[in-house]
């Protein structure tokens, strides 16, 4: 990481339910572990929850400046239990109008990392709550992107992490991210290459098994160079990547996997593949752009 990017903070967006704290926890340890300031940001495209008009329907500028207060309420208690968590660390709130998706995109920009929280829903509950933020997100992010489940979750000892790797440029970058968070946290690194036959059968499996071997080795290749402490455990493993992953993933500290950017997934998070680990995995999962530029 060079010293202009060791600047850029982490990126959170805040929920205004204050019993939706996951994601919240997850960026300010992750903050504190990285020695980065925290920004906090809510965006606010309808009505705060909690705001309530006291005396019939008020004029527009009544109603802005009463969402801008509770705005500013619901962020200086965000910022209040992250210094509860970490009183040193470096923290500030950001009130922003928008779409969220939009809004993190763009404090993005100059980001480590943005991070969200998240709880499992139903494809059509998905369209009508802000969990629609989160595909929107990680499409267009110039940064990974962490989405942090709000159900209790419960690590293995000792801690380790997943990284899907599929061979393409988009998983070698989501490698490079998933060796600096294990050397963060202490942890194991588990790099899985999933494959899953296909229909109508290959007529060598075996080969075929070598191949994603090869691939794998070729992709790790270099990496223990710069992260000696990191333990890494490489596996191939058969069946269907949402399936595979989230079970690999079960008591991990993160999953992390490769996106194309820029709109779609490429590899191994094609299309509903995608959708089911973010769906399914109990764990934080980071997703990690393929950077165009290099």
């Amino acid at each position: 990481m060079t010293r202009t990017e060791a600047r850029r903070p982490v990126v959170v967006g805040v929920d205004p339910d204050p019993g939706k704290r996951a994601g919240l926890a997850w960026a300010a340890d992750e903050a504190d572990k990285r020695g980065l300031p925290l920004l906090l940001v809510l965006a606010q495209n309808v009505p705060t929850p909690g705001y309530r008009p006291t005396a019939g329907r008020p004029s527009w500028e009544e109603w802005n400046d009463a969402l801008h207060a509770t705005g500013d309420q619901v962020l200086r208690k965000a910022v209040a239990f992250v210094e509860s968590r970490h009183p040193q660390a470096r923290v500030s709130g950001l009130l922003a109008e928008g779409h969220p998706a939009w809004v993190l995109r763009e404090q993005g920009q100059n980001a480590t990392e943005v991070v969200l929280g998240s709880w499992h829903l139903s494809a059509v509950q998905e369209l009508f709550t802000s969990a629609a933020v989160t595909l929107p997100l990680i499409a267009h992010a110039p940064c990974p992107v962490v989405v942090v489940p709000e159900a209790e979750h419960i690590t293995q000892q000792p801690p380790y992490l997943v990284v899907g790797v599929d061979g393409s440029p988009q998983s070698s970058a989501a490698v490079d991210f998933a060796f600096e968070e294990a050397a963060l946290h202490g942890a194991i690194l588990r790099a899985l290459y999933v494959w899953h036959s296909p229909r109508l059968g290959v007529l060598d499996e075996d080969a075929a098994v070598q191949e994603c071997r090869r691939l794998l080795s070729e992709t790790l290749a270099g990496r223990t160079v710069a992260h000696p402490d990191v333990e890494l455990h490489q596996e191939v493993a058969l069946g269907h990547p949402v399936q595979v992953l989230t079970k690999a993933s079960e008591h991990a500290l993160g999953l992390t996997v490769g996106t194309r950017g820029h709109g779609g997934f490429t590899g191994m998070l094609l299309g509903s593949v995608s959708q089911g680990v973010l769906h399914h995995a109990q764990c934080p999962v980071i997703t990690v752009p393929y950077p165009h530029n290099q």
